[in-house]
Order: C-alpha cells, then structure tokens, then sequence
C-alpha cells in the first residue's frame, strides 16, 4: 500500500478551511458538513500513517478503533460523536421533518463543529509525528 497519510491530512485540512470559509458565508450547514469532513480525513490519515486503512465515515467509529496504543482521551470522543451528527442531516433535505437543512444549522453550531474538527486534527496529528 502506498504512503497517502499526507496527502489525506492535507485534504482534512482544506475541507476544515472550506468550512471556515462556509462559516463566513453564511452556509452553516456546509459548514458543519466540512467539518465533518475534515475530522474524518484527519482520522483515516493517521491509520494511513500506522499503515493501515479505515472505512467507514463515523470519527467515533475510527478513533474507537485505533490501536490501543493511539486512542483518544473520552473527551474527544464526545467532541468526534458531535461530528458525527452532521455527516448526513446538512445535506439531505429528507433528514429533516421540513424545510431544507439550510433552515436548521446555526452560525454557533458551525463555529463548535470547526473546533471540534480542530480539535481531531490536533489529536492526528499529534500521533503522526
């Protein structure tokens, strides 16, 4: 298998770039989306790293299932559950009782899914070195 472990870092870190740049825009649910993504880049680049792959898109699922030597502290585990939330919901307008995800995310609920995304990086990258 071919070392990518950097090249999905990187993208994790665009996608967390991108749901800043949606935060500013106003499309929080991009946002939260974007964020969710980048969590879970980030997560899959550092199995790439321990050469292993990871399927699956739950950032509880794949920190949860890292080497006992790499787990995460409980608190970034509630931190990847919050992630979690906004891998389906702000993209399908069947998620949601009415409306268009675009009338349910907030302006704080995107700022805490970025951090919350930071906050996966860090721990990755943290291991990678």
């Amino acid at each position: 298998m071919a070392e990518r472990h950097a090249d999905w870092f990187r993208q994790a870190k665009r996608d967390l770039e991108h749901a800043q740049r949606s935060l500013e825009a106003g499309d929080y649910e991009w946002a939260c989306f974007a964020a969710q993504q980048a969590g879970e880049k980030a997560v899959k680049a550092l199995y790439q790293k321990l050469g292993a792959d990871a399927w699956g898109h739950s950032v509880t699922g794949l920190l949860q299932s890292l080497p006992a030597d790499q787990q995460p502290p409980a608190d970034l585990l509630d931190v990847a559950r919050e992630l979690d939330k906004f891998y389906i919901p702000p993209r399908y307008p069947n998620a949601h009782p009415a409306g268009a995800p675009m009338d349910y995310y907030t302006r704080a609920e995107a700022e805490r899914a970025i951090s919350d995304a930071r906050a996966i990086l860090a721990f990755c990258e943290s291991h990678m070195v």
